[in-house]
């Protein structure tokens, strides 16, 4: 008889503040969507108190909401919440809570968040909060964020298309606020170097690497 076809994963991803996820593994989100896979995705601070004067406090929701628009995610696979950055170590058991509630309802195959060596705050309790709720239900990967780590193991990569960086970027265009802060890391410039870079190292165009916390099959 003929091998079932397998069922879409589900593949949930965690971002401590918006653009993470966009930044560490937007290239794996889009070829992830793109072969069909469900996409969830949980964004615990909007960074209010870290945006520049004048600028209204609702901005990174509203980019955010930009981002999920584009990918043509539904309101059912997103959530946004509002803790204040560098405190969400205040906010621990609630976020355990909400990934347990994920957990229940979702029953992710994959969780996708930051990793143990990313020296944020933020990162590290979203980190711990991840590891908790899934360590036993769900593969666990790591993504990178070069200027947040002095240290980062290449366990894992995802081999990427230029279509795949060229999405990338254009999740990262959204984020006005930050491109006009001139964050280094929002360039063209290092988006494609780091993809290329992590690429050599596979023997494909481009890349993202990932450090493997849990992987079950």
């Amino acid at each position: 008889s003929k091998n079932p076809v397998p069922r879409p994963m589900r593949v949930l991803f965690l971002s401590p503040h918006t653009d993470d996820v966009e930044l560490g593994a937007g290239g794996t989100l889009a070829k992830l969507k793109g072969q069909g896979h469900e996409i969830y995705w949980v964004v615990f601070s909007t960074a209010e108190t870290s945006l520049p004067a004048g600028v209204p406090p609702d901005a990174l929701t509203n980019e955010f909401r930009e981002v999920v628009r584009f990918l043509g995610l539904g309101e059912d696979r997103y959530s946004v919440f509002h803790f204040s950055v560098r405190y969400l170590h205040q906010h621990r058991q609630e976020i355990l809570e909400e990934l347990v509630r994920i957990r229940r309802d979702v029953a992710p195959d994959m969780v996708v968040g930051p990793s143990a060596n990313d020296y944020h705050q933020d990162h590290q309790v979203v980190f711990h909060e991840m590891v908790r709720a899934f360590k036993n239900d769900a593969s666990i990967l790591s993504y990178e964020l070069p200027w947040n780590h002095t240290d980062f193991k290449t366990q894992m990569f995802v081999k990427l298309e230029a279509r795949h960086i060229e999405e990338k970027m254009k999740l990262l265009e959204n984020y006005r606020t930050q491109i006009d802060l001139n964050r280094t890391y929002f360039t063209k410039e290092f988006i494609y170097g780091w993809a290329r870079m992590r690429g050599v190292q596979v023997k494909a165009d481009y890349a993202e690497a990932f450090e493997v916390i849990r992987w079950i099959v």
